[in-house]
């Protein structure tokens, strides 16, 4: 794979509109999972409809750029797209029942999850530092999860489920990180992920509107426009430069909330978000901190 010149602003611009593409790909699947443009279609249809149209944007993207593939690892492609799936279908699931920002604040514990199991999985030790991030993260995922008889949302459940689910995917994605192109690591992540969401969804499987046929495809093509910005991000600059700028996902989750669902988010959620925000920011600024002083 040929390495691309460091360009930081290029690489925020990057990340910035991923972002925003992420956080649309959240905006289609709560109109799916709602009666907005039809009957409520199941987690696992609105999932099988992201890989199945996902693929199709990248395999034609890699007809007409014929990139060369090298030799995948495929346990751990597989490894990386079950657990990948399970997590968007957890998190399909959770934004249908919860507001959109507090779903995507919750998300963000998945790379806290990833340091976490990276200690038995990856053998890697964890400093003060890096467990006091993650306890901050954990706080404000408690207060998001609303503890109380009357309040406490369970689709939250759901939410934190998908960051435990994607913190596993990060292990994955950290075992072929530079073992693959990253063009080929998105066109075969798609491709299992169609047969595993195509197995899953034939006992759910019901026939979309007409609305929500263009929703699962705009959901697809979105997500796949998202994955490519991220990974030229990624290749234009430092992760632990980059990754913080993804939490602009939450500024753009509450917009759309606010002008396509009128949800305006409570004193509770905004200190939930501000509270794993902050945890996730140290975490991010102590490994780049790491990876200097080494």
């Amino acid at each position: 794979m040929t390495l691309r010149a460091a360009n930081p602003p290029l690489a925020i611009a990057f990340m910035m509109t991923a972002t925003a593409f992420i956080a649309a790909t959240m905006v289609m699947a709560k109109s799916l999972g709602t009666d907005t443009l039809g009957p409520p279609l199941h987690p696992l249809q609105i999932s099988h409809g992201r890989f199945l149209f996902a693929f199709i944007a990248i395999a034609t993207a890699a007809a007409v750029l014929r990139p060369r593939i090298a030799e995948p690892n495929l346990k751990l492609h597989f490894g990386r797209t079950l657990f990948g799936w399970g997590g968007v279908t957890f998190m399909f699931s959770a934004v249908a029942f919860i507001p959109l920002s507090d779903a995507t604040a919750i998300s963000f514990l998945n790379p806290v999850f990833g340091m976490l199991l990276a200690i038995p999985l990856l053998g890697e030790r964890v400093g003060p530092w890096r467990w006091g991030a993650a306890g901050t993260a954990l706080i404000g995922a408690l207060i998001l999860l609303r503890p109380g008889p009357e309040s406490f949302q369970l689709a939250g459940l759901l939410a934190l489920g998908a960051a435990f689910l994607m913190g596993m995917e990060l292990i994955f994605i950290k075992k072929l990180a530079n073992r693959e192109p990253g063009f080929q690591i998105l066109l075969i992540n798609n491709a299992i992920g169609l047969c595993i969401a195509t197995l899953a969804v034939l006992p759910v499987w019901t026939p979309p509107t007409g609305a929500q046929w263009g929703a699962l495809a705009a959901l697809g093509v979105l997500m796949a426009t998202a994955q490519a910005c991220f990974v030229n991000a990624m290749a234009r600059a430092d992760a632990s430069f980059i990754t913080p700028f993804s939490y602009v996902t939450l500024i753009f989750a509450g917009l759309y909330d606010l002008l396509l669902f009128d949800v305006w988010p409570d004193w509770i959620s905004i200190l939930g978000a501000l509270i794993i925000l902050s945890g996730a920011s140290l975490l991010a600024w102590r490994e780049r901190r790491v990876r200097f002083l080494r």
